[in-house]
């Protein structure tokens, strides 16, 4: 079994994080928000919290129900969410997000998570996190109420 040689002018985790960079992003989502993440945004080892990026993935994926419901909705269920990679003070995120699937009241959005390390030597995109949210409109009450479906 052959072993692969690491240089030893990259480190292995330069490596893994450079194995998984795109040069492109998504052409079949929409560009729905943009946002670099400050010190204030850290937790101890010097990342961006968790929750933070959560809450950027809520905005972004409520982008498409927005426009879609015309009206009051809620984020009723976050169905995945996957942290691929940490994402540092200074990247420049990109959320793109696509509906996934359409119900009565409701809707599934996809939002994916792209890291452009602005500070580093490395370029191209990260795919740092990826999320699979479930919006449902409202009324005035609170309650459920059906959504028209744009032409498909």
């Amino acid at each position: 079994m052959n072993t692969p040689e690491i240089s030893p002018t990259h480190s292995t985790a330069s490596q893994a994080a450079h194995a998984h960079t795109v040069l492109q992003l998504p052409t079949d989502q929409e560009l729905v928000l943009k946002v670099i993440p400050m010190p204030a945004d850290c937790n101890a080892n010097g990342d961006i919290f968790g929750g933070w990026v959560m809450a950027q993935v809520d905005l972004a994926g409520s982008v498409l129900p927005a426009r879609a419901v015309r009206g009051r909705f809620a984020t009723v269920a976050v169905n995945q969410f996957i942290f691929k990679q940490p994402v540092k003070v200074g990247d420049l995120l990109s959320f793109f997000s696509k509906v996934t699937h359409w119900g009565h009241t409701s809707m599934t959005v996809r939002v994916e998570v792209f890291a452009e390390r602005i500070s580093g030597p490395q370029e191209g995109y990260l795919k740092v996190t990826e999320a699979s949210l479930t919006y449902v409109a409202i009324d005035a009450s609170g309650q459920p109420r059906p959504i028209q479906h744009p032409t498909l």
